[in-house]
This record gives structure tokens, sequence and C-alpha cells, in this order.
């Protein structure tokens, strides 16, 4: 398997506790209302830690997210924005 090309190789996966979510979103939205009752959900069914970022406490999340909040990072590569898909992310998680 050493000499197979990368593609073909399976990435080592994580556990669930090693992961973390990151919800960027904003007061009042119910687009971040909803995303957030997913990744709660998701989150706490897999034991995946997962946090909550304020786009308006941070210029900078601010800059580069906020025409598609909510955003969803998994270990701080972009998942997903707007709508949440709980299969999607599970699927992400698992």
């Amino acid at each position: 398997m050493a000499d197979m090309t990368p593609i073909f190789r399976r990435q080592a996966s994580r556990a669930p506790q090693d992961r973390l979510v990151t919800l960027i979103r904003k007061p009042g939205c119910h687009l971040c209302d909803d995303a957030q009752t997913v990744v709660e959900r998701v989150c706490g069914e897999l034991g995946v830690p997962w946090e909550p970022k304020d786009i308006t406490e941070d210029p900078q999340l601010h800059d580069q997210y906020w025409e598609q909040i909510p955003v969803v990072l998994i270990d701080g590569e972009q998942h997903t924005f707007w709508r949440v898909n709980e299969e999607r992310l599970r699927k992400a998680l698992a």
C-alpha cells in the first residue's frame, strides 16, 4: 500500500473527540438558529466538541463570511454555509 498513489489510500480517520466544529453566526439570524440546532444534535450524539463564533464580535470573520452565515467549519475548514444538512455533517464527522 505504501507505493499506491495518494488518491487510492484512505486518510486516517480521527476520533470524534479530536475534531472541532465551529459555527459562525450572528444574533437574530433564523438560519443560524436552525444551524445551531443541527450542530448541537449531531455533535452531541457523536461526542464532537463544537463552538459558536459571532461575526459581530470578530472583524476578520465578518469580512470573510458575512454573506454566507451561518457557516460551519470542521477542523478549521469550511464544510457548508446557509443550510446545514444533518446527514452530510454526520458523515463528515464519522
